[in-house]
Parts: structure tokens; C-alpha cells; sequence
């Protein structure tokens, strides 16, 4: 049975000959809705009425008139009305906005312009690299697309930094850092003199802003992107997506009902079909040196700390480590942690301490037939990229990421 959701009805009155630069203004308003993934715009024209002029149009036989009413009609969700209201604003100089509550059956696949990020850090070709690094860490966000003019040219990565511009560290781990390090290692990015044009990845795959959520979440599992810059139909950026993003309105929609046609095929998936089994373990007395090097021969980045019967007691986590080790103030120690997470070597002060010591106590788990839709639900509630699956008596059995699920999802 179809049940009736909140929407809200925007209807435009306006005189048939009014215009924006040239163009009917109904015209304008209807491709304006359009171009920004709106679900649909009606166009009536009356045969009689009279505005706020008092003078009466009509089109009566003998009283023909070139300036007969027009009603412009948007029936939408809430949050896209109201994203779309200013825009309306501006191009009608002339005519009434109405704005009306209503509920409705709607249906409605679910589209990337509900699940964006509309508030888009951006920077330029010529932006300095460190400017680049500062606005990253300042909005905490793992990339920034490089608008020349309007045109997205391209886009740069935490990744693409690592990659191209020599910085050691990642940006989640960079934020860590004491306010001196990581000030030593922006300025080590400016001594090269580069900019965002060198290091930036180009073309770049964008999302039309009517894209499907599933469609985008394929696309992502397919090319592994992690995020992606979203377009209007004129190539305008408008957002961007992140698989966060995609994995929250999945989420979001299969807690409604798992039976929705918009839903990936693989949301019956478990997390079982797409754990990973080799997870690395530590006891909580082992030395944090082999901690460390458990850490960084896993591409999981973590290590899971059990007891002598296989129980879960904690997890470590690299970028944990170095919180930990920054707080015991001694640069000797942090500096030859840093090294090994950046793949160097450095003959400094051993790093002294147990698992024990760094590990954190609350691990987040699921049951190996937990359904993709809670490994989902878990990954975005808790703001976490992994999850450890263990059986009823907490015994590990795996691990699961964002990368693997969405991946299941797709279908792959």
C-alpha cells in the first residue's frame, strides 16, 4: 500500500508575454527546474484573469489577448523546494509565488541531488598547494574540485597529494598532528612551488544531478572512485557525492522498506558475503613496535587486539597510534611512528609500550548474517570506515569496509 509523504506545492502565476532576457519567463522557470533534477514542472495557461494591473485578459472570441495567465506548477519534496525557491525568486520580476503544504503518493527514485553536498570547497588551477592542504583540513574534506571559471577541470585528492605532491601523511591522520608538525609539513608542500594544476587528477568523472543513487553507487563500486563532483545540465557543479553519502540515503531507504525498486540488487547481501577473514591481531601485551608493523602490512590499517582464546578486547588503528604517541610528548618517539606510517626509515627512539596502552576498548561489531542494509546503517551511525564481524560469543571472524559493501551492493 502507498502511503502519503509531505510535499509542498509551488505554483508561479504570471502574465503569458513575461520575459527574461529574451525568453518566456515560464520557459525559464521550467528549464531552471529541470536542469537542477527537480521532479517536474507543469505549465497551464488560462483563458481569462487579471492581475494586479486590474486589467482583464481573456480569450474570448472578440477580445482576443496576448497576455493571457499562466500558472507554472512544481510539486516536490520540501528540501528541493526550498533549494529552488531563490531561484524562482530571482527570475520573477513580475507575477506570485504561492507556496503550499500538501501530502501526495509520490513516486520518486531516489536521485544524487537529494544525497550531495551542496556546499562545495573549491579551488583554482593556480591555487597554491598549501592554500589547498589549509582549505582541506579547515572543512574537513577529502577533496576539492578545480573550477576554471565554471567549468570543473579536475580534482584533487588526499591521494592525489600523497601521489603527486610528495605529502606524507594522510589527511585524516594530518589533522592529528600537533599544530607545528603539521604546519612543517604544509610548508615542505610550498617549498615546491606547486600548485593545484600539477597535482590534481584530470578529467574528471562527474554525476549529472538527476543521476540515480544506485546508478552513481554502481559507477563508484565499479571505477572505485570515493567521490565524485555533481553537474546541472548546463555542466554547472552544483555538489558533490561522497560514498558516504550513497550510503547513507541506501541506508536511509532500505530502513523504510527493503523492497523499494530503487535499492541496489545486492541489499540482501549479508556481511558475511563480503568480510574480509584475514584481519590482523595482536595480544593486549604485545609490543607496540609489532603493532605498528602489523598495522602497516594490512591495507586495513587495523589491528584487532584479542585474548588467548580469540575474544575481542579492543582494536588499534594507525591514526589512533599517533594520537596517543603525540600526547606523550616526546617528538623523538611521534617522528619515528610518522616515518613508518609514510614508508620511511628512521633510526630514532624506540617506541616503548603494549597494545594495551593504544588500543581503543570500544569496537564496533556485527553478526556475520547481519544484512548489508545494518552493515550500512552501522558504518554511517558510528562514522566509521570498518567494522569487525564476530560470532555470538565475540570471537573474531572478520572485517568489513565501506569499499567491500559497496562493492556487494553493486552486485560485484
Amino acid at each position: 500500500m502507498h502511503s502519503l509523504i509531505p510535499v509542498q506545492v509551488l505554483r508561479i502565476l504570471l502574465g503569458e508575454t513575461a520575459m527574461h532576457e529574451g525568453k518566456p519567463l515560464y520557459e525559464c522557470l521550467v528549464d531552471e527546474a529541470r536542469k537542477r533534477g527537480l521532479a517536474g514542472a507543469t505549465v497551464a495557461r488560462g483563458f481569462m484573469g487579471f492581475g494586479a494591473n486590474s486589467l482583464l485578459h481573456t480569450a474570448k472570441i472578440l477580445r482576443l489577448s496576448e497576455d493571457l495567465p499562466v500558472i507554472v506548477e512544481i510539486v516536490d519534496t520540501p528540501a528541493r523546494i526550498a533549494d529552488f525557491l531563490p531561484v524562482a525568486e530571482a527570475l520573477t520580476h513580475e507575477g506570485t509565488i504561492v507556496l503550499e503544504e500538501a501530502r501526495a503518493i509520490f513516486h520518486l527514485p531516489m536521485r544524487i541531488r537529494d544525497v550531495m553536498q551542496a556546499d562545495v570547497a573549491t579551488v583554482t588551477p593556480d591555487t597554491p598547494l598549501p592554500d589547498v592542504v589549509e582549505l582541506l583540513l579547515h572543512r574537513q574534506v577529502k577533496a576539492v574540485p578545480v573550477l576554471d571559471g565554471k567549468r570543473v577541470v579536475g580534482i584533487v585528492t588526499g591521494g592525489d597529494l600523497i601521489k603527486r605532491a610528495g605529502m606524507p601523511l594522510r589527511l585524516d591522520i594530518q589533522s592529528q598532528l600537533p599544530d607545528s608538525l603539521r604546519k612543517e609539513h604544509i610548508r615542505c608542500l610550498d617549498y615546491q612551488g606547486l600548485t593545484a594544476k600539477e597535482v590534481m587528477s584530470s578529467p574528471v568523472m562527474t554525476l549529472n544531478i538527476k543521476t540515480r543513487v544506485p546508478d552513481a553507487l554502481a559507477l563508484m563500486a565499479k571505477r572505485e572512485l570515493k567521490r565524485l563532483p555533481v553537474l546541472d545540465d548546463s555542466g554547472n557543479l552544483m555538489g558533490i557525492v561522497s560514498r558516504v553519502d550513497v550510503l547513507r540515503a541506501i541506508g536511509k531507504a532500505a530502513g523504510v522498506n527493503e523492497h523499494l525498486s530503487s535499492l541496489p540488487p545486492g541489499i540482501k547481501k549479508t556481511a558475511r558475503d563480503v568480510m574480509y577473514t584475514e584481519a590482523a591481531t595482536a595480544r593486549p601485551d604485545t609490543p607496540l613496535r609489532e603493532v605498528l608493523e602489523k598495522l602497516l602490512a594490512t591495507p586495513l590499517r587495523r589491528v584487532v587486539i584479542v585474548d588467548d582464546h580469540g575474544i575481542i578486547q579492543g582494536i588499534v588503528l594507525d591514526r589512533d597510534m599517533v594520537v596517543v604517541v603525540a600526547r606523550r610528548n616526546k617528538p623523538g618517539i611521534l617522528q619515528t611512528v610518522l616515518a613508518a606510517l609514510s614508508g620511511k626509515t628512521a633510526d630514532q627512539e624506540e617506541l616503548a609500550g603494549v597494545a594495551a596502552e593504544v588500543m581503543k576498548t570500544e569496537v564496533f561489531t556485527l553478526r556475520p548474517d547481519a544484512p548489508l542494509a545494518e552493515v550500512v546503517r552501522l558504518l554511517v551511525e558510528k562514522k566509521v570506515r570498518r567494522l569487525v564481524v564476530a560470532d555470538e560469543e565475540g570471537h573474531l571472524l572478520g572485517m568489513v569496509d565501506r569499499d567491500a559493501v559497496l562493492r556487494g551492493l553493486a552486485g560485484y
